[in-house]
């Protein structure tokens, strides 16, 4: 997943970030560089799944995956012959 951050601003002045595809608390220092750039402090912040998660997690899964589609190559590969 692409990492992804979406704000909204709304019609009273308010800003509302939210990171996607950030692990970890990484994701904060998207929304510090956003409270630099609008010169704003965060009011209230809420932690997604994401946040809890490491990227050696994500890592890990990846490898599993990319390890798992080159056996199921393999075994095509071997099952075509």
């Amino acid at each position: 997943m692409s990492k992804k951050l979406i704000i909204k601003i709304r019609k009273d002045g308010t800003l509302e970030a939210e990171t996607k595809g950030i692990k970890g608390k990484k994701c904060e220092d998207y929304i510090k560089v956003i409270e630099e750039l609008t010169d704003s402090k965060v009011i209230k912040s809420e932690h997604t799944q994401e946040y809890y998660e490491d990227e050696a997690e994500v890592y890990i899964s990846q490898t599993d995956k990319l390890i798992n589609n080159w056996f199921k190559k393999l075994r095509d590969r071997d099952n075509y012959e």
